[in-house]
């Protein structure tokens, strides 16, 4: 599976903006983030995914996959949403995924000119679609189009990760979007950082540390 692509521009600019990030990646090295750069695959994949565990999830996905054999919008369109349900989700996930490729096969969205849009035009697009949120368009943006600055406030690790990067108890909204200033235009790296973080132990709170 292809990975998210980075290299020493990426690394070298947010060591260069932060000391703390910069002792981190040392720490940590080369983080490989499979992607998927289907973007109508790497959606119902995350659908598949939300709120289950990566096991549970894995097995549902492999049960879809087996039922249509290749997932495209016209393999999804021709399942009833039954079909879908009984391949281990719930129902409400069956109506989202079999929405996403009635929104294909109408035109109401093409996923193959999503490349052509900034993230917000992205988002606004895909976030109209039942089922969507922002957060699981952010994970797209990420994992699918390798867009290269995108900090999820949205995301629980991200924001764990940053707190235990920085020493923090709690993070407020302003000092999250202080933080992505400063790793922007690489913020999406930063998150790769931020997700190994957000499972590590915090050395220690420091509230005075900006």
């Amino acid at each position: 599976m292809p990975i998210y692509e980075y290299g020493e521009v990426e690394i070298a600019y947010l060591k260069s903006k932060d000391q703390k990030l910069a002792e981190a990646i040392d720490r940590i090295g080369k983080i490989e983030r499979n992607v998927i750069h289907d973007p109508f695959v790497a959606l119902i994949s995350s659908i598949v995914a939300q709120q289950v565990s990566i096991k549970a999830a894995e097995t549902v996905y492999a049960r879809l996959t087996e039922l249509v054999s290749v997932i495209t919008p016209e393999s999804i369109g021709n399942l009833s949403e039954d079909d879908i349900q009984k391949c281990g989700m719930t129902f409400r996930k069956a109506g989202y995924i079999k929405g996403i490729a009635e929104a294909v096969l109408t035109g109401e969205v093409d996923f193959h000119a999503l490349h052509q849009l900034t993230d917000e035009e992205v988002i606004k697009k895909l976030s109209a679609l039942s089922g969507i949120g922002i957060w699981t368009v952010e994970m797209l943006l990420i994992h699918s189009l390798c867009r290269p600055d995108v900090v999820s406030y949205g995301d629980l690790a991200i924001r764990r990760g940053m707190m235990n990067l920085y020493g923090l108890d709690t993070l407020s909204k302003s000092d999250f979007e202080s933080y992505r200033k400063r790793y922007t235009p690489h913020g999406t790296v930063a998150s790769l950082y931020l997700w190994a973080l957000s499972v590590e132990e915090p050395e220690g709170i420091d509230k005075n540390h900006k």
